[in-house]
């Protein structure tokens, strides 16, 4: 207990030991919360999902928080339902069969921008006859604008700007939405602020007849990290990005440092040929092209995560830090108290674990540390070039799809930026703290 008091008084001496401390204790503290509130199978489940997941949000969103350093400000997208009472609702009967549901949703538009598109979603229970829905519009200047007229299945998707009723009632065939939110009688499209309202009514013909709608307004900008291509919301991948990242590189540094350093010192311990086998794997393993071994078996064999772990670990284990571990197992050999250990009839295996080994862990722990960013961005490499596991979210997932989608040549500097900033930020937060440990634990650096 005193050493780790005094291990940590150290590490306070060091500002970069406190900041990297903090950025690894922050993206460890988001992996947990990710895990708790976005379970696997939740997932992967929203990220493969299409579609019927993802319609509420617009394609090429950049994030909300955008509109801080805009001049203009953009329409942010949001949706409300009446099966959540987020609309408000009224039932009046007509007689014993007929009856009026009327849905009000009202809106305050303070934007410089228009909007891409509005949908609504219906949802409609009934035996025969369909309902029939009447919508309007009422602008802040409280003109009443009637939209559609027409019988809803149980099903039925309706979009504003492509209906081509309307497109004849407005005068305008591509301008549908600036039409709904401009000032009237003006030469060009002016957007309009104030308070909107989305009026549906609906009569149904049948007793126990329901109907539910579900407003859609696709602004440009979307949430805290916005979306891609297929609607989805990046902060997903970002989220689960960091576990996955910090899982990959963990397990791949302590997986290589632990197995590099125990086959050093039973190769230095036992000699013979036992040293000669691993010193010659090792330098066989030094002149292999790692990254091309990689990607074989990604594309021939499995693009699984774990898959990639197991290989690059085994590709690591025969390093050039055997060669270094095993110099210095070399004088821990011949030290005093290993000749005692020997004299006291101490095994093998018990010299080699329990006096060989602990001599190395003040060595081990920031070589350790230092090395989970390299494993970090090996996997977003690997994904960046199409290899990456083609089920899970990941920083360099996202960082593919947006090279595969032109991002940068459209503009969508977002895409790119947030896991590459991800990236950037787990890379110094590990190196900082790596470096700090290493002037702790080695006295030669200490001044430095």
């Amino acid at each position: 207990m005193m050493r780790f008091r005094n291990i940590l008084s150290e590490l306070l001496r060091y500002p970069s030991a406190v900041i990297g401390s903090l950025v690894v204790l922050l993206l460890i503290g988001v992996a947990i919360y990710t895990l708790v509130k976005i379970p696997y199978r939740e997932a992967i489940r929203l990220w493969r999902g299409g579609e019927e997941v993802w319609y509420q949000n617009p394609k090429y969103a950049p994030p909300a928080w955008l509109n801080l350093f805009y001049s203009k400000k953009q329409p942010i997208s949001f949706a409300a339902s009446s099966a959540k009472g987020e609309m408000e609702k009224v039932v009046t009967p007509v007689d014993q069969t007929i009856s009026t549901i009327e849905l009000r949703y009202t809106f305050d538009f303070q934007y410089d921008e228009f909007p891409q598109d509005l949908i609504l979603y219906f949802k409609s229970s009934f035996s025969e006859k369909s309902p029939f829905v009447s919508i309007s519009w009422v602008t802040p200047d409280e003109r009443t604008i009637r939209i559609a007229d027409f019988g809803v299945s149980r099903s039925q998707t309706f979009r504003f700007s492509q209906d081509k009723k309307l497109q004849k009632r407005l005068k305008t065939e591509d301008q549908v939405i600036p039409a709904l939110f401009s000032v009237a009688n003006t030469d060009e499209y002016q957007p309009l602020k104030g308070s909107y309202q989305l009026i549906i009514t609906a009569t149904t013909f049948e007793p126990n007849t329901n109907l539910d709608a579900e407003f859609v307004l696709h602004g440009k900008l979307y949430g805290f990290a916005g979306t891609d291509q297929y609607r989805r919301d990046l902060t997903l991948a970002l989220l689960w990005g960091t576990p996955i990242a910090l899982a990959f590189g963990l397990l791949a540094s302590l997986g290589t440092s632990l197995l590099t350093m125990i086959i050093a010192a039973v190769g230095t311990w036992y000699g013979g040929w036992v040293d000669e086998l691993i010193q010659r794997i090792t330098e066989i393993n030094l002149v292999l092209p790692f990254l091309a071994i990689l990607i074989m078996v990604g594309t021939f064999y499995s693009r699984s995560i774990w898959v990639i772990l197991g290989v690059t670990i085994l590709l690591s284990i025969f390093s050039g830090s055997i060669k270094t571990y095993r110099a210095i197992f070399l004088q821990s050999k011949e030290s005093p108290y290993i000749e005692a250990a020997r004299s006291y009839g101490a095994s093998n295996t018990r010299i080699i674990f329990a006096y060989l080994i602990p001599r190395m862990i003040p060595l081990l722990i920031p070589a350790l540390v230092s090395s989970v960013p390299s494993y970090v961005f090996l996997e977003a490499s690997l994904a960046v070039l199409g290899l990456g596991d083609p089920v899970l979210p990941t920083w360099g997932k996202v960082i593919e799809n947006a090279f595969t989608d032109g991002a940068l040549y459209r503009g969508l500097y977002y895409w790119v930026l947030e896991p590459a900033v991800l990236l950037m930020l787990t890379g110094l937060g590990f190196a900082m703290l790596g470096f700090a440990l290493d002037r702790i634990f080695n006295p030669r650096l200490r001044d430095i």
